[in-house]
């Protein structure tokens, strides 16, 4: 992975250790006390917040270079879920020891900054989708955010990429019943706008999607 990829983070020069966990296996409970910062390396794992009935919101989806939470470089509670969908392995790095590296390089703590704001602006944009926009709105918009995001991380644009959900996975991401997920990415393969085949999405359309998304 290159370091533009994964914006240098999993690359810091200071010690870590190296971990792989089976899909479905927690990597960070919401109430672990943890003097680590886990950095995913490979694989896919989602970030989510549960209420106590076991219903739960995705709050983001990580892919290799993602901080299992910005939350987690200060603080030792993330106070999220997070769980593997895919095998994944990430890094564990020493939260003091990254804090002080921080602080120490201007150009790291900058890209820290610019974290922040990235989870902020995710933030505003899901309550937005949870609160305004329609079920189609919502899905095709997910979609294009993963296109987005793994064209980043490969630094390859591609229509198709890996794409390891199942409908429970894009239910909790959001806010609808596996059952409406299901409703919705049949019409939107039916409409010849997308195809999924095993563990694998791509984008036919990409005009019609953006259109569906309202995607400005």
């Amino acid at each position: 992975m290159s370091k533009e990829a994964d914006g240098g983070l999993s690359a810091l020069p200071i010690a870590s250790t190296l971990h792989t966990i089976p899909a479905r296996r927690l990597i960070l409970h919401p109430k672990e006390w943890s003097e680590f910062v886990p950095i995913v390396c490979s694989g896919w794992a989602m970030s989510s917040i549960a209420l106590p009935d076991g219903r739960r919101q995705v709050i983001s989806f990580l892919l290799p270079g993602d901080i299992v939470s910005v939350g987690s470089l200060l603080a030792p509670l993330s106070g999220h879920t997070v769980e593997a969908i895919t095998e994944v392995t990430y890094r564990k790095f020493k939260r003091q020891e990254i804090k002080d590296l921080l602080f120490a390089r201007s150009d790291l703590l900058e890209r820290l900054f610019t974290l922040w704001n990235e989870a902020k602006a995710r933030a505003d944009q899901l309550a937005l989708d949870l609160g305004r926009r329609r079920a189609d709105e919502r899905i095709a918009r997910l979609i294009l955010r993963l296109s987005e995001k793994v064209a980043k991380r490969s630094l390859v644009r591609t229509q198709t990429f890996d794409f390891p959900l199942r409908q429970r996975h894009i239910a909790d991401a959001t806010g609808l019943t596996p059952v409406h997920v299901s409703k919705i990415l049949g019409e939107l393969q039916r409409a010849g706008m997308i195809e999924i085949s095993g563990r694998s999405l791509t984008i036919l359309n990409a005009s019609e999607l953006q259109r569906v998304a309202d995607w400005r």
